[in-house]
């Protein structure tokens, strides 16, 4: 030892054996070690915490992007997922989606919805006749370039003819889905995350060609679910974010949050769109549906992905899905969108 440094040994020396306890501050070497970031994987899989994403301006004619920008500011949260709605030979990305994914100070990813069989039928894409259609898409997601989220035609169930030969039924719903993901691959596109986006309503997942809509895990990256609740007592689905998740068969059975992380463990869930609502007039205060989002997401370790939609008269034209319809709301849904858990990086 250095005798420039014995006097500071003997000083801590005599601290001891004087039964005091000395704090010493952490060195560099010691410190507490960071959280860890939550980051995407190729899949767009947060490594933790869940994506946060928004849908605004529906059924009205104020441009997506600028409705969005409208909804964040609101907010108060950048939406990390962008949801748009195609259809048919509609080309998109669209240069205003691209221009919503280039800002470096708001980075963005595309979940974009296309009903691929718009003017024809699922049977019909399945068996080809809407190759060129695929092609079209496939030039176009390349040339994009970047990982982005692809919904083959939402909500399913809505549309099933479960009559044989129509074209519309629940089988053939499934081969239109894995005819064009297999096309997709073999034109080399990479960069598509591509999702399953089921309704979640208890009087379709009764019924007998409920099952028969999925296209196996292979052809499915990510699992979805679009589902709303009513803040009027005793109105259409009154219930909390957690019911939304829970709808169970008419008949009995797991509910719809169960059914997919029991049955595709594998795949993660994205709630693709949710929300509260009221009747257009009936001003309701959706603060507890919102309260109780984020203590729902921990309970439930397959969710890594929420998309808000937003609009004041859906396609109904009887409910108000805005989170700011009261200021009590608003407060909320700042709240929550504020939360640490969808703080996630793109990878």
């Amino acid at each position: 030892m250095r005798l420039a440094k014995l006097p500071k040994f003997l000083t801590a020396l005599t601290a001891v054996f004087a039964g005091t306890t000395a704090v010493l501050a952490p060195t560099a070497a010691h410190a507490a070690p960071a959280a860890k970031a939550c980051v995407t994987d190729n899949k767009l899989v947060p490594s933790c915490g869940v994506l946060w994403g928004g849908a605004a301006g529906g059924f009205t004619s104020t441009p997506r992007d600028q409705a969005l920008k409208t909804w964040e500011k609101a907010s108060g949260r950048t939406a990390t997922l962008f949801h748009q709605y195609h259809k048919g030979d509609e080309a998109f990305p669209t240069k205003a989606e691209i221009a919503m994914t280039n800002d470096p100070a708001n980075p963005r990813v595309l979940l974009q919805n296309w009903k691929i069989a718009y003017g024809s039928s699922w049977a019909k894409v399945a068996k080809g006749e809407q190759d060129k259609r695929i092609d079209a898409f496939a030039k176009r997601a390349k040339a994009y370039g970047k990982k982005f989220f692809l919904v083959l035609n939402h909500e399913p169930e809505n549309d099933v003819i479960a009559k044989k030969g129509s074209g519309w039924e629940a089988k053939d719903f499934a081969a239109m889905y894995r005819h064009t993901i297999e096309r997709l691959r073999k034109q080399g596109v990479t960069n598509v995350v591509n999702v399953m986006a089921y309704m979640g309503n208890e009087k379709w997942m009764s019924q007998s060609w409920w099952a028969d809509l999925y296209p196996g895990d292979k052809y499915v990256d990510w699992i979805g679910l679009d589902s709303y609740v009513s803040v009027e007592k005793g109105y259409y689905h009154y219930g909390t974010f957690a019911d939304l998740l829970d709808r169970k068969p008419k008949k009995g059975g797991l509910g719809f949050y169960d059914w997919a992380a029991t049955l595709h463990k594998t795949k993660p869930i994205m709630v693709a769109e949710w929300g509260a609502y009221h009747r257009v007039g009936r001003t309701t205060d959706k603060s507890f549906v919102y309260n109780g989002v984020v203590s729902e997401l921990k309970k439930r370790p397959a969710i890594k992905a929420i998309v808000h939609f937003d609009t004041k008269k859906d396609d109904q034209g009887d409910r108000d899905i805005s989170i700011d319809s009261t200021r009590a709301s608003l407060a909320a849904f700042k709240k929550l969108a504020a939360d640490p858990i969808f703080k996630v990086k793109i990878g």
